[in-house]
């Protein structure tokens, strides 16, 4: 009897010990993403990826003194700290957020800012479980349903590769510039380096690349029907090309440095003698001056707008779509304190 107790009491500590293994593993699994999930927009990601918006929260590199990475409602309202780490191209799907940390942190020491190492993270979208993914700089990243698809820099020059959301699977795709920052439905839009600035499309289902369209353009950003592009050939100038018509418009012959499109609007910053940040309805017209001067990082939600004043990497700027009223985001400056 003795024995046959013994057999029993092994067999049920070997079956726990199995379930548990089989949970622990299962709550290790990477939760796949909803079919069409994109990480971020083209003009946000071409614009430092500061800002990204998924399911109502929009969270956001909160540049002020003692900043970090925060959470919000798209409102603005429940600002929140997730971590203290200085982030850029934010991108967001299903359970998770990914993010380039550059190294740096806003925590500061005797001897000035925490610095660490440069990754590509995961982490829960409450900020929690974070992952390097790979220490590779990265220039420009995107979530494309449960692949990323990585720009990065290194000594050996650019390399485009892909990954799955785990870090696992890791296949090179070309040992020259691709940003993947423009995409829609499973394809990637990009403009040509390799001797000509067409748009092409890459396909992730196949990862077969595929010429669209003979334009001479650079920073593709897709809204609606209509790619949005810098006109290399005329002085930068800003245009968009309708992919069913096959017709180019012209929304503005000033020189764009950078610009962002979203919610019927239109943000950009002419260059020139006199500098301005810019608004326009996306067919070019209701164009207002927004601020004068040089202003970078443009990045676009369903509500505001937010820049920063070019040299100043510390302030933070925001209007309501469609204002001509803005100001420095004084609710991030409190939040950071």
């Amino acid at each position: 009897m003795k024995k046959a107790a013994k057999t029993t009491l092994t067999v049920i500590i070997a079956l726990l010990l199995i379930i548990v293994v089989i949970l622990v593993s299962f709550s290790q699994r990477i939760a796949t993403n909803p079919a069409g999930t994109v990480g971020n927009t083209a003009g946000n990601l071409n614009n430092d990826g500061r800002f990204c918006e998924y399911d109502g929260t929009v969270y956001f590199y909160n540049s002020f003194a003692g900043g970090g990475l925060f959470s919000m409602d798209a409102n603005e309202g429940n600002i929140r700290r997730l971590n203290t780490l200085e982030v850029r191209n934010i991108l967001a799907g299903g359970k998770y957020l990914y993010y380039f940390h550059t190294g740096a942190s806003t925590v500061t020491t005797g001897f000035g800012h925490a610095f660490g190492m440069k990754s590509f993270l995961r982490c829960k979208l409450d900020g929690s479980n974070s992952e390097a993914l790979t220490t590779d700089v990265i220039v420009t990243g995107q979530l494309v349903d449960n692949s990323l698809y990585l720009l990065t820099s290194g000594n050996a020059g650019p390399s485009f590769y892909k990954m799955n959301i785990d870090g696992s699977d890791r296949v090179n795709l070309a040992d020259y510039v691709i940003n993947p920052a423009c995409a829609e439905n499973g394809v990637i839009y990009y403009n040509g380096t390799q001797g000509d600035h067409y748009l092409y499309a890459l396909d992730t289902a196949t990862d077969v690349q595929s010429e669209v369209w003979k334009g001479n353009i650079w920073y593709p950003a897709v809204d609606g029907d209509y790619i949005y592009y810098l006109d290399v050939a005329n002085d930068y100038r800003l245009c968009r090309y309708s992919r069913s018509q096959d017709m180019i418009e012209v929304l503005t012959d000033d020189r764009v440095d950078c610009f962002n499109v979203g919610g019927g609007f239109i943000y950009y910053q002419k260059n020139g003698e006199q500098p301005q940040l810019k608004c326009m309805r996306t067919d070019g017209s209701s164009v207002k001056v927004i601020a004068e001067g040089n202003y970078t990082r443009i990045n676009m939600t369903s509500q505001y707008v937010y820049f920063q004043e070019f040299g100043n990497d510390v302030s933070l700027y925001h209007s309501q779509l469609g204002s001509d009223y803005y100001e420095l985001f004084n609710a991030a400056e409190e939040a950071a304190k």
